[in-house]
């Protein structure tokens, strides 16, 4: 039994798209978060874009390192769109977290498929897929965790 690395690299390139996408995106909300909370909310959002170059660029090495060719594409730009062109509207920061959320549960769901196909063929691929979920859910989870509401007391 071995790797299809054909479709191991369309994986592949999939999540390198998808995590290019949230590049784009969590930089572009970065500079439309404003009022008082704005400085923890940028830095977040920057660290979050920075992390999906890394992602991407770990995919893309993978493709190259299987014999295919990265892709130049980049996955689907969403976003809320409720904000106006002024200076003075924000993206709601709910909004950008429940986007982040629908980003992560389909960065899972490509690292799950290319688990499934790699599991007994390639411990490289396997451990790779491996380790990118671990990350997406724990980003998944931080996401959670501050769209939930603080108790009053």
């Amino acid at each position: 039994m071995s790797l299809d690395k054909d479709k191991a690299v369309a994986l592949l390139n999939q999540i390198m798209e998808l995590e290019l996408a949230g590049v784009v995106r969590y930089t572009h909300y970065a500079l439309m978060v404003y009022g008082y909370n704005r400085i923890p909310i940028v830095e977040w959002l920057n660290k979050q874009a920075e992390e999906g170059l890394l992602h991407a660029r770990k995919a893309g090495e993978l493709v190259t390192l299987l014999g295919g060719h990265p892709s130049l594409a980049i996955g689907p730009l969403l976003e809320t769109h409720e904000h106006d062109n002024s200076l003075a509207c924000s993206v709601p920061v709910g909004d950008i977290l429940q986007e982040s959320l629908a980003h992560e549960d389909k960065s899972l769901n490509l690292y799950y498929q290319l688990l499934e196909l790699a599991q007994g063929k390639s411990v490289l691929v396997e451990e790779y897929a491996r380790s990118q979920i671990v990350a997406e859910e724990m980003h998944a989870d931080e996401v959670k965790k501050m769209l939930r509401q603080p108790c009053a007391t």
